[in-house]
C-alpha cells in the first residue's frame, strides 16, 4: 500500500480529484458506504479549504456519472441512498489507483 499523503495546509486546495477525495471518504467508513451528507461531511472535516466554498454540486455528479460508484441501499430514515465503489474498482482505490476509468452506463 502507498503511504497516507500529509495533510494539506488549511486553506489549501487538495491536489486529489473529487473521485478521490469520495473515494477516501467512502473507504473511512467502517461499512465502506456512506450517504451524500456523510460524504460531504467527511471532506469538510478532512480539508477545510472547502468549509466556506461551493463545491457540493460537483460531487453529486461525480457520484452519479462515474461508474465507479454505486448506489447501496437506501438510508435507515429513507432520506437519500447510500452510495459505494464498484467491486471492480475497489481494489486499485483502496491502493490509491484512482484512475477515471470509462463509463459504460
Amino acid at each position: 500500500p502507498t503511504a497516507p499523503r500529509a495533510p494539506p495546509e488549511p486553506g489549501d486546495k487538495p491536489s486529489q480529484s473529487y473521485i478521490a477525495l469520495i473515494s477516501t471518504a467512502i473507504l473511512s467508513s467502517p461499512e465502506k458506504k456512506l450517504l451524500l451528507s456523510d460524504i460531504y461531511q467527511w471532506i469538510m472535516d478532512n480539508y477545510p479549504y472547502f468549509k466556506n466554498k461551493s463545491w457540493r454540486n460537483s460531487v453529486r455528479p461525480n457520484l452519479s456519472l462515474n461508474e465507479c460508484f454505486v448506489k447501496a441501499g437506501r438510508s435507515d430514515n429513507g432520506k437519500g441512498h447510500f452510495w459505494a465503489i464498484h467491486p471492480a474498482n475497489l481494489e486499485d482505490f483502496a491502493k490509491g489507483d484512482y484512475h477515471r476509468r470509462r463509463a459504460r452506463r
